[in-house]
């Protein structure tokens, strides 16, 4: 299974090599079939096309502001030009005179630059007046519109989507520094956060937990606050800024049930905070014997990033593989050659499946590595080369049990994708609401599936990493491991998880209120409701990938405890691989459960006791 599929993705990153126009989306090209930059054969039926555009490297679009579509089609002219026009162009005069100073041709090639002030039919020939500044963009050089507005009308049509993308577009683009800004304080902060886990003591805890609180009620005030301030102001007028005060309100709404379940965890499991410093102190000590485990995260996020950009590229030269069609007033378009969008959903399975393949791998290392100085009688001397050595077991022996797992992923997800796309086509048609009912129900179990499913994965990594079987095998045995221990750790594990979901939430609230300090500044940034929640995603993305390690080094301890409780019972003869405050520390949490096991049993049968008395009377 898994060489059939590397070897069809293999095979569609080949055809859309060979087949796409690599050229044409790296150089870009005109409308009349010319690549820019090159010298160019000439298309039947195109009198304009086969010219020498050696020294024209750049992609102008002519009305780049007011761009349609017709039909399915974009309409718009394109040209190849040696240079974009940084300034505006107000009259034909000084388009004139920016093609003989520039030598920069902006009207269509049939019409001489002598007359773009005499030719009747320079209104057609030529760009919209006026001209907005552009820049070439940086490896593809396309001449990009440079003001905000422009910029987004621009891409909006380019994705054909009309006002709505037009504004959320154009805060991007008034905001991205803003965004840079925020983003770069993301990775500040979850780096700080992974430091923190890394020398946890009660005192940070309690710190920790304060913070967090404080930052959930700062969000959720400002956020009421600013709903306060565009409710009275007077001034409002413009449709952007009563979206945003809808969008304010949204946030608020949903930030203050979020506080309000987060508040009644905290002050539930508040009690916990002791036992659940000592575990972050035994999970640091693991990561101690293999250190490098804390750079994980930063291997993993260069090696996607890397394949979501060869991925980009692939799909995108997939999309240019198409055969010329000379269409009215001589212009070339590229008919889509048959069988491409076959192409493209096995590309989108293999974006999925492929991604969590990388991840499954990070998963696995760690898992291996976490396995190797667990089982290690000598304590006082740590194994050499842990993670090396899970990194070489994994490519020799575990591809396999990796790529099953990553596989069952995207067999859950794309029938949740299809769901949601159906529940949203039958939400446009006014369809019943039991139909869209049961929708919501299926997308909802397949959700549980996909989340049950990574849980199980990464148990399944670790039974692996133990015992070297394969990945069903694997699955089984850890599934019966944990239904058999789960009352020796099941509570202080998930609140360990707990303590790590709040450090995620910690950076999202400080992330989100520079943001809305950053955007709330300067009200002409448009709608930017999107922009902050792709920093809020982006926050919470980076948080978790750094904070990661220590949930996958926590729950492959765990199981790691449970294997050596099946097969060890602490004797001579048979030893229990745990030191002894690993040993100390679950004798103790399960006392805390037992005792508390035994009040609540005992204030139970005082309920009852009371309860045949009131009766008796």
């Amino acid at each position: 299974m898994h060489c059939l599929g590397a070897e069809y993705l293999v095979f569609i990153m080949g055809y859309s090599v060979v087949a796409g126009a690599a050229g044409r989306l790296l150089f870009g090209y005109d409308s009349f079939g010319n690549v820019c930059g090159k010298k160019n054969s000439p298309v039947e039926g195109a009198p304009l096309s086969g010219q020498d555009m050696t020294l024209k490297k750049h992609v102008f679009f002519m009305n780049s502001c007011n761009l349609e579509v017709k039909g399915m089609r974009l309409d718009r002219t394109a040209l190849c030009v040696s240079s974009c026009p940084e300034e505006q162009l107000d009259s034909l005069e000084e388009v004139q005179l920016f093609a003989n100073t520039s030598g920069s041709f902006l009207c269509v090639y049939s019409l001489n630059s002598s007359n773009y002030t005499h030719s009747p039919k320079a209104d057609s020939l030529c760009p919209r007046l006026p001209v907005p500044p552009s820049k070439s963009f940086p490896l593809f050089n396309r001449c990009i519109p440079q003001t905000p507005e422009c910029y987004s009308l621009f891409a909006s049509v380019w994705i054909n989507d009309g006002d709505t993308l037009h504004r959320i577009l154009s805060g991007i683009m008034s905001g991205r520094d803003t965004i840079l800004g925020l983003c770069i304080l993301t990775l500040a902060l979850s780096l700080a956060m992974m430091f923190t886990f890394r020398f946890i003591t009660t005192l940070l805890v309690n710190i920790f937990i304060s913070l967090v609180i404080l930052g959930l009620l700062f969000v959720c005030g400002v956020l009421w606050w600013l709903y306060y301030v565009y409710t009275n102001d007077l001034s409002i007028e413009l449709d952007t800024e009563r979206e945003n005060m809808k969008c304010v309100l949204g946030f608020a709404i949903v930030s203050t049930g979020i506080t309000a379940v987060l508040l009644v965890l905290i002050f539930v499991l508040r009690k916990r905070i002791k036992l659940t410093v000592e575990l972050f102190q035994i999970t640091n000590k693991a990561i101690s014997s293999a250190p490098f485990l804390l750079f994980q995260p930063l291997w993993t996020f260069a090696i996607l990033i890397f394949f979501w950009v060869l991925w980009v590229a692939v799909l995108l030269s997939l999309g240019t593989a198409g055969a010329a069609q000379v269409m009215e007033g001589g212009q070339v378009e590229y008919k889509p050659l048959s069988g491409i969008r076959y192409m493209w959903s096995y590309h989108l399975i293999g974006l999925i499946w492929t991604s969590e393949f990388i991840l499954a791998c990070q998963q696995m290392t760690i898992a291996g590595a976490v396995v190797t100085c667990y089982f290690n009688r000598s304590k006082n001397d740590p194994p050499d080369r842990p993670i090396l050595s899970s990194l070489s077991i994994l490519f020799f022996y575990h591809q396999g049990t990796v790529v099953k797992g990553s596989f069952l992923i995207p067999v859950v997800r794309l029938p949740r994708i299809i769901v949601m796309y159906m529940q949203n086509a039958l939400k446009e048609q006014q369809h019943g609401a039991l139909s869209r009912y049961l929708f919501r129900c299926c997308y909802c179990c397949f959700w549980c599936l996909d989340k049950y499913l990574l849980h199980l994965n990464q148990n399944a990594y670790t039974t692996t990493a133990i015992n070297g079987t394969d990945f069903c095998t694997s699955a089984k045995d850890a599934f019966k491991i944990l239904s058999k221990n789960s009352s020796h750790f099941t509570s202080i594990n998930c609140f360990g998880d707990f303590i790590i979901f709040l450090g995620k939430v910690l950076v999202v609230c400080f992330t989100v209120f520079g943001g809305l300090m950053a955007f709330n500044y300067n009200r002409a940034f448009q709608v930017w409701a999107v922009p902050l929640l792709l920093v809020a995603f982006f926050a919470y993305l980076v948080a978790h990938s750094f904070l990661s390690v220590f949930e996958t080094v926590l729950d492959a301890l765990f199981l790691c405890f449970a294997v050596d409780l099946e097969t060890n019972d602490g004797s001579s003869e048979k030893p229990y691989f745990m030191d002894q405050e690993f040993l100390s520390f679950v004798k103790r949490s399960n006392k805390l459960n037992n005792a508390r096991a035994r009040q609540d049993e005992h204030s139970l049968r005082n309920d009852e006791g009371t309860e045949l008395q009131a009766i008796a009377r």
